[in-house]
């Protein structure tokens, strides 16, 4: 294996703005106290899981739907541009509707950590990593994940509520650019294969 510390890094920074651990941190307090019993364990291996499932999985479907990866990544740089926006102006572009009674894995293992947004970005982000970095990344935020999950209230005494929200708009400006960064390369190489 090859492993890049940088694209680790920058891997681990795209993936940790989506899937946004300490943003979580009110959902998961809201679910416990209704008396949901949330076990970080299970929670993290369940979307590493499902991550690893559909990375692994992705060039079957594009390749099924005669899709490229320049393609997909120019919907997904799309896509990430609404979830940074989603962030940075507090607003909800995307319903997360799941069923009801299933206890805190529908809405924590998915969609919340493992939703739409991270398998978008999981496939988008192929066209710019090694597939070391990003399972590097991937292993990283799940690391993240769990330490939140286990420790969400002594983490949230710690930041408060206004560090939590300035940690969400900080990430939410990174993914921004990281979008626009993404959608801009990809459409060229698409521009480039059309003048071919």
């Amino acid at each position: 294996m090859d492993f890049d510390l940088v694209q680790i890094a920058s891997a681990f920074v795209v993936l940790f703005s989506i899937v946004d651990p300490l943003g979580s941190i009110p959902i998961v307090q809201s679910i416990a106290a209704k008396g949901v019993k949330v076990s970080a364990w299970k929670i993290t291996l369940i979307s590493l899981g499902l991550m690893m499932a559909f990375f692994y999985a992705g060039n079957f479907i594009l390749n099924f739907f005669k899709v490229d990866i320049p393609s997909f990544a120019v919907a997904g740089g799309i896509l990430l541009l609404f979830m940074a926006l989603e962030m940075l102006l507090d607003v909800e572009i995307f319903k997360n509707n799941g069923p009801e009674g299933t206890g805190s894995i529908v809405p924590l293992a998915f969609p919340l950590y493992a939703g739409p947004g991270v398998f978008t970005a999981l496939l988008t982000l192929r066209a710019e990593y090694t597939n070391t970095s990003l399972v590097c990344g991937v292993a990283l935020n799940m690391v993240c994940v769990f330490f939140v999950l286990y420790s969400t209230d002594n983490i949230k005494k710690i930041l408060g509520e206004a560090g939590i929200y300035l940690l969400r708009k900080f990430f939410g400006l990174i993914l921004l650019a990281i979008s626009i960064k993404i959608f801009v390369e990809n459409l060229h190489a698409l521009l480039g294969t059309f003048g071919a």
